[in-house]
């Protein structure tokens, strides 16, 4: 991670909240659907109260390949939306409603989104919410989602086995995969992540880049 990246997670979360929750990771509760935020300060807020495999949606934005990332995850896991509670939250709350019928919609107060301190622009976010909220709140609206993840048997050796990492045409290959599973296109690491967290298996991956089925299991 850059200094950079570092110095915006250290503000945003104090590394004594950061040090308490890791020595308790193994406490943390499984949310088995995907969940769906707006950025990436919601899903480290959201890795500090549960187990879980988020979707950004970039904001306010709500592009063509979120929504089909997004329709791909409720077909094979089910997906949660927590949004901020806003005006845009709730405006992609219903974009992504109507877009994907059938997501669990979940949601916290204002109060709960407000920070407690230094907060001069009175900002309102996930990012803000209580540890204790945010597992209340994705522990219910898992048990609605009926959400379950499949266990992959994708590993990094595979990827490297079949040309996805690496130099060569790996980045076209890992393109056309986006496409045909329509994950994405994603980086090695990404590509990974991506795969496990929808339950890929290899024979799925092998069949996308023959150019045969779209790889979801029957």
């Amino acid at each position: 991670m850059t200094k950079n990246g570092l110095d915006r997670e250290e503000k945003a979360f104090p590394r004594t909240e950061i040090a308490a929750v890791t020595a308790a990771n193994e406490k943390r509760p499984v949310i088995s659907a995907m969940v769906v935020v707006e950025g990436w300060s919601d899903t480290q807020r959201l890795a500090l109260a549960v187990q879980c495999d988020t979707i950004e949606t970039g904001g306010s934005a709500l592009g063509e390949r979120v929504l089909e990332r997004i329709s791909l995850a409720q077909k094979r896991r089910g997906v949660i939306v927590l949004t901020d509670p806003d005006f845009n939250g709730n405006r992609l709350r219903q974009l992504i409603l109507a877009a994907v019928p059938g997501v669990t919609l979940a949601s916290i107060s204002r109060d709960q989104g407000r920070a407690a301190k230094d907060n001069p622009h009175k900002s309102l976010g996930i990012e803000h919410a209580p540890i204790a909220d945010l597992q209340s709140v994705l522990l219910k609206a898992d048990q609605q989602a009926q959400g379950k993840r499949q266990e992959s048997d994708i590993d990094l050796a595979f990827l490297l086995d079949y040309g996805l990492l690496g130099a060569g045409q790996a980045k076209e290959k890992r393109r056309l995969l986006g496409d045909r599973l329509s994950i994405g296109y994603a980086n090695g690491k990404q590509l990974l992540a991506r795969l496990q967290a929808l339950g890929f298996q290899k024979h799925d991956v092998l069949n996308a880049l023959k150019g045969g089925p779209d790889g979801q299991n029957n």
